[in-house]
Parts: structure tokens; C-alpha cells; sequence
């Protein structure tokens, strides 16, 4: 069975974010992604226990590491997160992204891939969604080997997983070890998102990471502060608008000029 305790909130300081420039998600440094709206900014949320209990939803992937010191990065110049497990008995990695999409009509995917890095390790994962805040009742069902979570006039979700799912509760649970070198990947999405094909998480990861590097490699600017400037732009572009256009100014945001008096970003 698979280990659900209730988690207590978390600091806002203690998240990382996630997106895709159509929507957001904000994951904790217990690995649970607990404030997501889908499929845009501005839509009701279906994990949303940043701001309740995991019953307002929430996503729990973590391994049985009790003991590990926890760290959060992203992966270089991207908008790609880690969260890392560290202890003796294991080392532990957590990759979450929003797949950057071929068009800006696609809707979000939610990716989270799992690694030991060394070691061995438990793993549990929970999966609830929760419609509208949690104010929609939300019923989860088996579609083959990927959980289906649905409610009355709200957009219907599947996670997708190469490991054994079930339904407990209404969410989707997991349970699984991994050995050294071995990796596990969830998909959340639209229903029939075609990027849940065999194969496609891997190629979805790639594209992203060579997204945010592109863009990220626009930059002009060598001061003594690339690393802040570089991470703050890469944050305001994952929470610019791609469907709506929007362009986010430097000067805006008080952004550190360079030594000639200019904020060299380009946020097209």
C-alpha cells in the first residue's frame, strides 16, 4: 500500500516554478506540487493545497528518504526544476518541467521524472485532482493503465505513468523501487493529449530544455550579475502569456542595467 500522509503546507519560499507561458505550477521541496491552475493562468486551480489541505489537491511524488537533505535547482539556463533527495542510502532526483508545445494552442502537460542516482529507493506517489478549487466533485477511474479524472463541466485530465497506477480515494496512487540508474515518468494532461504516445516524454524534454537555452542565449548581457538577470528573465518569460502576446519590459521589473545604462533582454 502506499504511504499518503497528509502534508502540512508548505512556505512560499519553499517552492519552485514551473510553465509552459500558458500556465503554472509551483512544486515544493517535498517533491509535491501543490498549486496549479490548468489549462491557463487564469483558470480554476486543480491542485490547490498551497492555500488548504492536500483534500483541495494535490500531486505527491517523493521517495522514502526520511532522513535525506532536500535541495531545489533548476536545470541551467532553463525553466526546468530538480528537486534532489541526498543520504546515505540514496541520492534521488525529481525533474518537473511544462513541455514547451509545438503551438500555443496545446494545453500544459505536467512531466515529473524520477531518478535514482545512486542507491535504491522507495517511491510513493498520490495524484488528486481537484476541479474548481476543490468545489467540483472530481470522480478518478481506470482508462487501461492511465487513471481518468473527470467532473461535471470542468475539462477532463489523464495521467499516464510506466508504473502500476490504482485508484484510492478518488486520486491516483503509485508505489515502486527503483535501483541505481532507473527512472519512472507521470504525465498529467488533457484527456486526449497525444503527447501521452509511448516515447514522447523524452523528446518533450529535450525540445524544452533547448527552448529555454535558446531563448536564455539571447541575452547580450556579461556583468557581474548574469546568473540573477538570466534567472530573473527566464522567470518573467515562463509567466508571460505566449496565447495572449504579451511582452514583459525589463525597466519594469527593476532588472539591473548594464554598465552603459541598458537592460539587453529581448522578452519577445
Amino acid at each position: 500500500m502506499a504511504d499518503h500522509h497528509p502534508e502540512r503546507q508548505s512556505n512560499i519560499d519553499a517552492h519552485g516554478i514551473i510553465g509552459d507561458m500558458r500556465s503554472a505550477a509551483l512544486v515544493n521541496d517535498r517533491g509535491s506540487v501543490d498549486f496549479f491552475c490548468w489549462p491557463e493562468f487564469d483558470s480554476p486551480s486543480i491542485f490547490c493545497s498551497l492555500l488548504d489541505t492536500p483534500e483541495a489537491g494535490i500531486f505527491q511524488l517523493s521517495p522514502d528518504l526520511p532522513d535525506a537533505r532536500r535541495e531545489q535547482i533548476y536545470l541551467p539556463d532553463t525553466n526546468v526544476l530538480q528537486t534532489r533527495w541526498l543520504s546515505e542510502r540514496a541520492v534521488v532526483e525529481v525533474t518537473d518541467l511544462l513541455p514547451i508545445g509545438d503551438s500555443e494552442d496545446d494545453l500544459p502537460v505536467l512531466m515529473r521524472r524520477v531518478r535514482v542516482v545512486s542507491g535504491q529507493a522507495t517511491f510513493h506517489m498520490r495524484c488528486a485532482v481537484r476541479h474548481d478549487y476543490a468545489r467540483a466533485r472530481t470522480h478518478a477511474r481506470m482508462d487501461a493503465k492511465d487513471v481518468a479524472f473527470e467532473a461535471d463541466d470542468q475539462p477532463s485530465l489523464r495521467l499516464a505513468s510506466d508504473q502500476t497506477l490504482r485508484i484510492d480515494g478518488n486520486a491516483a496512487v503509485a508505489e515502486f523501487t527503483l535501483k541505481q540508474d532507473q527512472s519512472a515518468e507521470f504525465l498529467l494532461g488533457g484527456i486526449d493529449d497525444p503527447r501521452f504516445n509511448e516515447g514522447a516524454a523524452g523528446l518533450c524534454l529535450e525540445r524544452t530544455l533547448k527552448f529555454w537555452r535558446d531563448w536564455s542565449g539571447q541575452s547580450n548581457y556579461r556583468g557581474r550579475w548574469r546568473e540573477m538577470v538570466n534567472r530573473s528573465a527566464l522567470a518573467l518569460k515562463l509567466l508571460t502569456s505566449r496565447k495572449h502576446g504579451a511582452i514583459l519590459a525589463a525597466a519594469t521589473f527593476g532588472l539591473p542595467e548594464t554598465p552603459g545604462g541598458e537592460r539587453n533582454w529581448d522578452y519577445r
